[in-house]
């Protein structure tokens, strides 16, 4: 009996001693927990953030291997359309190699990409057809016309069509247009004289009004060279 009652003390000590290491470790376990638990989150956050730019980066940047490995002109495409290499034009200050132009006796500069098709070319009053962009060289060649933006059914661009001498289009551009063939490619340079500067409401007119503004900021500015630079492919003629 008193051996009994000796074991009873040293039983509850074992107890306490095995309830409180329970104690301990449980809490241990609680405290970790959330610092798995915190772990796990920011972990899965972070390839979360790792998944999304990289998806993001496929949507958006372009492969620049792929690139750099396109012809140059295909580079370009959607940027601003570069002028042509070389010496200054007519105290515009912009960058066009004019040694190559032939001058018309009216100050009107010409250059020929292609010469066209058959043995007919465009009269001083010919009905004529062609596809045209118009660019602002005293603004570094910003583009402020250009008929593939007259495409209001989606089946092609529009071409601009006047009859040469009565008026209808800028002095300067009829005179460039003479001689041309069908199917030829022509780059003109006009003088302010004979461009919108005196003629401001003739063809080839702005399509938008930001475009118009921009001609405008040239025209209107007697410190500005308002010469004008328009690219020309002749689609078909009459004489």
């Amino acid at each position: 009996m008193l051996q009994q009652q000796q074991l009873l003390p040293i039983l509850a000590l074992i107890c306490c001693s095995n309830t409180a290491a329970w104690q301990q470790q449980q809490q241990q376990h609680q405290s970790k927990t959330p610092i798995t638990t915190s772990t796990n989150r920011r972990v899965a956050l972070e390839g979360m953030i790792t998944s999304t730019a990289a998806a993001t980066a496929t949507v958006f940047l372009p492969n620049i291997a792929s690139v750099q490995a396109q012809p140059t002109e295909f580079q370009n495409i959607g940027t601003q359309s570069p002028l042509p290499a070389g010496g200054g034009s007519s105290g515009s200050g912009s960058a066009v190699d004019e040694t190559q132009f032939k001058t018309l006796p009216n100050g009107v500069k010409i250059k020929d990409f292609s010469v066209g098709t058959g043995s007919e070319i465009v009269g001083s009053n010919s009905r004529v057809s062609f596809q045209c962009s118009g660019r602002l060289l005293n603004l570094n060649g910003v583009v402020f016309y250009n008929t593939k933006n007259n495409n209001p059914d989606g089946f092609g661009a529009i071409p601009l069509t006047v009859t040469l001498g009565k008026g209808e289009s800028l002095p300067g551009l009829d005179s460039g247009l003479i001689g041309m063939r069908k199917n030829g490619i022509r780059r003109i340079i006009v003088p302010a004289e004979l461009a919108y500067s005196v003629y401001p409401n003739l063809e080839p007119k702005p399509m938008s009004d930001l475009d118009q503004r921009a001609l405008d900021s040239v025209v209107k500015n007697p410190r500005r060279d308002a010469t004008i630079l328009f690219d020309v492919r002749l689609e078909r003629f009459t004489s």
